[in-house]
């Protein structure tokens, strides 16, 4: 078992656990200006959606929403929460959607699951399915050590340079690169966030 279907199964088996911390707060509306700012479009792909709060944040400004999670119980919720929204079960590192399909990809704390070794097919997969001059915005733990925390849950760290030159070796133009420790934002762990271009 690799470390997303291990994660996977990490989630579903503890769902409404998860479900129920992932509802409480958007993250999209808590850090989303940078990417509204640089967003050229309504067709937005919020990438490992989970119950869709960041999806609902989408959906009551209007935008076009699609939800992608490799969990199906998070779908489940997501489609009962924001109705507006459509969902697809599926695995970020090979996306079910046409080239040119999205003018945003938003990618909040998933793709910290990825193991580094698929990181740039998974960032050109992100640029395929976006339109030209389409928008990426990630968020991802910071540091450079990676494993499982103790639900079993596998996260993989980046420093904001490394962050830097995966997106630049897959087509990306980062406009926006930020830090932040993890007082600042209450939790465990520093981040680093992203907002980057289709080059």
């Amino acid at each position: 078992m690799d470390e997303v279907a291990r994660t996977r199964s990490i989630y579903e088996s503890n769902s409404d656990a998860f479900v129920e911390k992932y509802r409480r707060e958007s993250i999209a509306e808590r850090f989303g200006e940078p990417f509204f700012d640089a967003l050229d479009g309504r067709r937005i792909l919020d990438v490992g959606c989970g119950p869709g709060s960041d999806a609902e944040t989408f959906a009551d400004r209007g935008d076009d929403v699609t939800g992608l999670d490799v969990t199906p119980s998070f779908l489940e919720s997501a489609r009962t929460n924001v109705p507006d929204a459509r969902f697809a079960l599926g695995d970020m590192r090979h996306l079910p959607f046409a080239d040119d399909s999205f003018d945003g990809v938003w990618a909040c704390a998933s793709l910290l699951h990825v193991p580094r070794e698929d990181m740039p097919a998974t960032l050109a997969e992100f640029a395929r399915v976006l339109d030209d001059g389409g928008t990426l915005y990630c968020s991802l733990k910071r540091g450079d050590e990676s494993g499982f925390d103790g639900d079993g849950r596998f996260f993989e760290r980046h420093t904001a340079d490394a962050v830097r030159e995966l997106l630049v070796d897959a087509g990306f133009d980062p406009t926006h690169v930020e830090t932040a420790d993890a007082e600042e934002v209450a939790s465990q762990d520093g981040w680093v966030q992203v907002v980057a271009r289709v080059a």
